[in-house]
């Protein structure tokens, strides 16, 4: 190949390093096909803490993206063709070159393993999925939800229609959070092992081909360490995990989503209390057990008779809880509302909040959750930390 050709070469893998630079947790690795005559030769570079490690003709490198920029210059020099790609989450880019012409190019890649994706295909065509088996086989391999044949397993398929409902819920707020900003930054308080999250880190970032950044908060140390595990397994390094208690935890950038998925407890007004008091602009939350207004022996006056029923004293708090938090919500600025999250068949923990911070504090809505507060005799841990 001829210096004109390696020059070319040259100046477009300067701007893959600009790539490499601000989308490194994205990064894959870069392959080069090089072909002298009827032979070929491979290089195949990974991250290694920011350098570039290969192989080359039995040698071992490791070197930073100019120095592999001019090693690839260098040696093209003995080469007729060249295809080099550039593989990062979601999309690939091509140099092509030989003596008469170095070109480039970009097409968006989702890994698919051949043997996977005709059997996940044939899992469920009745409905247009959010996360197609077929398109993240890996992904939801890893989360449990397909089999070592690439077909969802019999007994994860409720489970894999309730992630991609949730996809579908709140895919509008994910649009506009990518129209308003450059980078999604999602913290996910009581994360457990994450699966949503993973999920979401899938969908922003090789579907909606938005950057994003996710942290998960849990006291708990083994879905933490169960968490990062399959992070490192899917290559997602813009994800973190933290052992934490939400309280404890002080966040060292601004997030734009808080997410809390079923977590138990006060667990849940605790997580909307973190987005509050770090003014989270977006909350997205599934409750759990409702424990708190129960256990506090609430208030029902003229419903004695029927709050005399544990169970129905129970359910009831349960709305109850849910219904002040949404009070509070709006209070405090928030446009909030509930819907039904999956079907009740599925689990009686069944309802979503989600809330868009559209103003400060409402002094009027504020007044008339401390009037039901006090006629109910009771208080929620989301309105005091």
């Amino acid at each position: 190949m001829n210096k004109k050709s390696a020059d070319k070469i040259e100046f477009f893998m300067i701007g893959l390093k600009g790539r490499f630079d601000e989308n490194r947790d994205f990064f894959d690795k870069i392959t080069v096909s090089l072909k002298s005559g009827v032979k070929t030769f491979g290089i195949e570079a990974v991250d290694n803490d920011g350098m570039l490690s290969f192989t080359y003709i039995g040698n071992k490198y490791n070197l930073d993206f100019n120095g592999f920029t001019a090693f690839i210059k260098e040696i093209v020099l003995n080469y007729d063709e060249m295809v080099l790609a550039y593989f990062e989450r979601g999309k690939t880019v091509y140099i092509n070159a030989d003596n008469k012409n170095v070109s480039t190019s970009m097409q968006q890649t989702t890994y698919v393993a051949p043997q996977e994706a005709h059997a996940a295909m044939e899992v469920m065509s009745k409905r247009e999925y959010y996360v197609k088996p077929e398109r993240a086989p890996k992904l939801l391999k890893t989360i449990g939800i397909l089999g070592g044949n690439g077909k969802v397993k019999n007994d994860k398929i409720r489970k894999y229609n309730q992630i991609d409902h949730f996809v579908e819920i709140i895919h509008p707020l994910l649009e506009e959070l990518a129209s308003k900003n450059d980078e999604i930054r999602i913290i996910d308080c009581a994360c457990g092992k994450s699966y949503l999250s993973f999920v979401l880190n899938y969908y922003i970032r090789e579907v909606l081909q938005k950057k994003c950044y996710i942290l998960g908060l849990d006291y708990n140390e083994n879905v933490i360490e169960e968490s990062r595990r399959m992070a490192n397994e899917l290559g997602y390094k813009n994800m973190q995990f933290v052992c934490t208690d939400i309280r404890a935890y002080t966040p060292d950038n601004s997030y734009q989503l808080l997410l809390s998925l079923h977590a138990c407890d006060t667990a849940t007004d605790k997580a909307l209390r973190f987005a509050l008091k770090h003014n989270i602009q977006s909350i997205v939350c599934v409750p759990c057990c409702h424990k708190e207004m129960n256990r506090a022996q609430y208030n029902l006056p003229g419903f004695e008779n029927i709050t005399k029923h544990g169970i129905l004293r129970a359910r009831i708090a349960d709305s109850l809880t849910d219904g002040m938090r949404l009070m509070y919500l709006e209070a405090m600025g928030y446009d909030a509302s509930i819907v039904e999250y999956i079907s009740p068949l599925d689990t009686p923990k069944n309802l979503m909040i989600r809330a868009i911070k559209k103003g400060g504090i409402n002094q009027d809505k504020m007044k008339e959750f401390e009037s039901t507060c006090r006629v109910l005799g009771c208080e929620l841990s989301i309105s005091h930390d």
